[in-house]
C-alpha cells in the first residue's frame, strides 16, 4: 500500500505526546498516540505550520530531562497545541 503525498491533497497536522509533528492524509484514521492540531489543509500549508511550531526537534522527555524536570509528558498541556476535532474521527 502506498500513501500519496501529492501537494494538491489535504493533510492533517498531527502531534504525539513527545511533541513531535507529522502530516497525515485526510480521511485516514489517525494512529494511536497522535492527535490532530490543524484541520485538513493543503500539504504545503501543513509543512509551513510544522516549520513555524516545531522549533525544538528534541522529544519532550529529553528536553525535560535536560532541564532537570521529573514530570510525566501528560503533566502539562500547551494551549497552542489543543486537539483539533477532525470530521469523522
Amino acid at each position: 500500500m502506498s500513501v500519496s503525498t501529492d501537494s494538491f491533497e489535504h493533510h492533517v497536522v498531527v502531534i504525539n505526546d513527545e511533541e513531535q509533528y507529522s502530516i497525515w492524509p485526510e480521511g485516514k484514521a489517525i494512529p494511536s498516540g497522535w492527535r490532530a492540531v490543524l484541520e485538513p489543509t493543503p500539504k504545503e500549508q501543513c509543512l509551513e505550520y510544522i516549520e513555524a511550531h516545531w522549533t525544538d526537534m528534541r522529544p519532550l522527555s529529553l528536553r525535560r530531562a535536560m532541564a532537570g524536570e521529573n514530570q510525566s509528558p501528560d503533566a502539562t498541556t500547551h494551549p497552542s497545541q489543543e486537539e483539533i476535532t477532525v470530521h469523522g474521527r
